[in-house]
């Protein structure tokens, strides 16, 4: 994880301006706004044809049909009826239904909600409740993000300021299910994490990042679009991302009882075995539960103690090979350059363990039956942008896949000179990088597969038609949201860079 502050700070900085120069440089794209707008009225409108065609064709009775929707909202994941509220017994599925555009209100005392306003950063819970399809519950609400989150959105006298009051209309928002009692959940989630986007121009990066690991067999949560409404007011479109906690490693896991750690690695830049104190603070599941740390540490001390002739072995003995390259795959495709390949290099005073360089945006998950360390990709907002090149002077990274720079030392890198260290000079990346053949042959899959041209801009098409009208309503409604114009340019854009990206 990042402990030099300073590095965060630059990142907020630059993500700001990045989106600022993005539109100023399609002021006068007009033919790719007509573009990107016919190609998303074709997509909505087959999928209103293919309707239309199937109801003029029917020759079905009532009951039918009845019970045909009946299973199609079964497969969907929409809740039969049972004693109690919907959301007490309906499944997860139905929240992160891709074909859904579901709409969320939060309701809060206009004292709370001032109190949220007044100081987002304390990322403090306050009482309030939830509506969702005419159900409501009560809830804990909260702002949550770090200071790239916060920049240029709160009125602290600094421009990278964490102090201050709440200035943009949009914040990344947590809530919390099981506010009252520990038990409660909400269609089996017991919080809900819903992300601003105020960084991404395309609304699109979370949920295509993680729609592709996930395809690729990389453990990652899921994420749609959602309306959020407060205190009966539009706020906007946001991303609702699945929360990485116990209940994530118990639906992707066979044995989901494991130790789940927040941006932690396993290896100090010492090269020993990260102690358990660190790992400890790092926790997400087991906190209270006594936990060990045998096997995130024999792992690493199995890393640690192989050389050149055993260090694949023990890199199969102790991960899944196929689904660990393949987490590689995607993150290069989609250059997402602020996660767990980039070792950011800060002050060795500021750095509590193991030296000054570490990376952030991930999780590590250890089964406790099969004994494996899985990874898992986290906060993607920031993918995407480097694809043709360096987008900002601060997330770029310089190494391709498995390559090393400046003999393993940490160098200088980008406009702003920030030191990074090469990710394959880490024995996990290192080791990873040696599988040569299948990591190529994985690639291949994945260009041929899920990130394939006519599937990639087919599911952008689909999921632009499903939010375009809140985007309009949106910009209308706040002075701080992309207009109509510049989100359709975002698109296009994005749909330049993939491919530039598959031809790499």
């Amino acid at each position: 994880m990042i402990y030099d502050v300073g590095i965060k700070k630059f990142l907020g900085a630059f993500f700001i301006l990045s989106v600022v120069a993005f539109g100023a440089s399609c002021s006068s794209g007009e033919t790719i706004t007509q573009k990107a707008t016919q190609n998303i009225e074709v997509s909505t409108n087959s999928t209103a044809m293919q309707s239309d065609d199937d109801s003029d064709n029917s020759q079905e009775t009532t009951s039918d049909v009845k019970d045909s929707e009946e299973e199609q909202s079964q497969e969907k994941g929409e809740p039969e009826a049972q004693d109690g509220p919907r959301y007490s017994y309906g499944d997860s599925d139905y929240l992160f239904d891709q074909e859904k555009f579901h709409t969320f209100e939060l309701t809060l005392s206009d004292q709370n909600l001032a109190y949220l306003d007044s100081a987002p950063s304390l990322e403090e819970y306050v009482p309030g409740t939830l509506t969702f399809e005419g159900e409501t519950l009560p809830v804990g609400i909260r702002y949550k993000g770090s200071v790239g989150a916060w920049v240029g959105c709160l009125s602290g006298e600094e421009f990278l300021s964490t102090e201050g009051e709440k200035e943009c209309t949009k914040l990344s928002t947590k809530v919390k299910i099981n506010w009252e009692d520990s038990d409660d959940t909400f269609y089996e989630v017991k919080k809900m994490q819903f992300h601003s986007q105020n960084l991404d121009p395309t609304k699109m990066h979370e949920r295509l990042g993680y729609w592709l690991f996930r395809e690729m067999g990389v453990p990652a949560p899921r994420s749609v679009h959602a309306r959020l409404i407060i205190n009966g007011q539009f706020n906007g479109i946001y991303a609702l991302t699945e929360q990485i906690d116990g209940r994530f490693t118990r639906e992707n896991f066979d044995d989901g009882t494991g130790n789940l750690y927040k941006e932690i690695w396993p290896i100090t830049n010492k090269g020993t075995p990260m102690p358990i104190e660190p790992l400890q603070g790092s926790l997400k599941t087991n906190e209270d539960e006594d936990p060990t740390f045998d096997v995130i540490q024999q792992f690493a001390q199995a890393v640690v103690d192989a050389d050149n002739r055993t260090r694949q072995d023990v890199m199969r003995q102790w991960m899944n090979v196929d689904q660990a390259l393949a987490y590689m795959v995607v993150d290069r495709a989609i250059a997402n350059d602020d996660g767990v390949l980039h070792f950011y290099c800060g002050g060795s005073e500021e750095i509590e363990f193991g030296g000054g360089c570490n990376s952030h945006n991930f999780y590590w998950y250890e089964d406790p039956t099969a004994e494996l360390m899985h990874l898992i990709p986290w906060d993607l907002d920031n993918a995407f942008d480097n694809i043709t090149g360096p987008a900002n002077p601060v997330t770029p990274i310089k190494d391709k896949w498995g390559e090393k720079t400046n003999d393993c030392k940490p160098f200088a890198y980008g406009q702003w000179g920030l030191t990074q260290l090469s990710a394959a000079c880490d024995p996990i990346i290192g080791t990873l990088a040696t599988f040569e053949q299948e990591y190529q042959e994985l690639r291949d899959a994945f260009l041929a597969g899920p990130f394939a041209k006519e599937i990639v801009e087919g599911l952008l098409n689909t999921w632009a038609g499903q939010i375009k009208d809140a985007v309009q309503e949106a910009d209308e409604a706040h002075n701080d949201q992309p207009s109509m114009s510049v989100w359709l340019r975002a698109i296009e854009k994005l749909k330049g860079d993939l491919e530039y990206a598959r031809n790499q």
